[in-house]
């Protein structure tokens, strides 16, 4: 009998496995990325890994400040608002298109701090685009273990405030002739603050209905999403406090965040109204009685 040896070749298939320290959460696994970017190697931060969030907020919500304290953290990367320009939410596929290059790292802009960051996130205003999708977006949120900061406000009527003040001084430009949204001193804010708008009181109570059903929608959207809700007057209250509940959140070593950034409106309301006396009399004895006094 002849035998005929064969040989027979096992070909292994080499794949990256990711290695867990053995320290780490098991629970928190899923919210663990090690992100590839196409614009630059990791090198040897490449097993760091990485936590992705987005902080979900309104216009002139405190976002702009909020985000410059996390910023001011050696290991996060907050991009601002990405989807501020409508081509990047146009639709499900557009969003989900920039999601995934902001959160593998190829989204580069001057809060980028290296490739060692440890969370890396941007704002997202619910008028752009988040409440339009929010099944899509819900779902991928889920899918990749993103951690949802939601900064919102409770007193509407200062919201309100703000917004008009804002919108005006886009025309205005009080301030050496040019428009800026946020201001780095108490002189900057002083200038700016003695523009009072004056509320338009026949629409103002559903105005601030809209605002608030607007945010209570948000909330109860992405409600299954990993979240955290920080209101702007508890953080303006105590920063510190709070400040250090958003780096548990994202598991992320406490530091001592900082901000240039220099509130417009401070004190009673009634000093920032034209119409102050009007709009007293519209909403006392309302629900919304309690924006009326409330100082910060």
């Amino acid at each position: 009998m002849n035998l005929q040896n064969k040989n027979k070749f096992v070909f292994f298939e080499d794949f990256e496995r990711t290695c867990y320290d053995t320290v780490v959460d098991r629970s928190q696994i899923p919210y663990l990325h090690y992100p590839k970017p196409k614009t630059f190697n990791r090198s040897e931060c490449d097993g760091n890994p990485v936590r992705l969030f987005a902080i979900v907020s309104m216009q002139r919500s405190g976002s702009g400040w909020f985000e410059t304290l996390l910023n001011s953290h050696i290991n996060v990367s907050s991009n601002g608002e990405i989807f501020g320009p409508k081509s990047r939410r146009d639709n499900a596929s557009s969003i989900i298109e920039t999601l995934d290059k902001v959160y593998n790292l190829d989204w580069l802009t001057s809060s980028s701090k290296n490739e060692c960051s440890a969370a890396i996130g941007f704002k997202w205003m619910l008028n752009q685009g988040l409440m339009q999708h929010p099944k899509e977006i819900v779902h991928y949120f889920n899918d990749r273990g993103v951690n949802v900061i939601f900064l919102l406000r409770r007193n509407m009527l200062r919201r309100l405030v703000s917004i008009l003040a804002n919108a005006y001084d886009k025309d205005a430009k009080l301030l050496n002739g040019v428009h800026v949204s946020h201001v780095h001193s108490a002189e900057e804010a002083s200038l700016l603050s003695k523009y009072k708008p004056k509320i338009n009181i026949t629409s103002l109570k559903s105005d601030l209905r809209g605002m608030e059903s607007t945010a209570v929608k948000a909330l109860d959207y992405f409600n299954s999403t990993r979240h955290i809700i920080i209101y702007y007057e508890d953080l303006i209250k105590d920063p510190a406090e709070k400040l250090i509940e958003v780096e548990d959140f994202l598991k992320l070593p406490q530091m001592n965040l900082t901000s240039q950034q220099v509130k417009i409106h401070k004190g009673a309301l009634s000093e920032h109204i034209e119409n102050w006396e009007e709009v007293n009399k519209t909403l006392s004895g309302t629900a919304y009685e309690k924006f009326l006094q409330a100082d910060y």
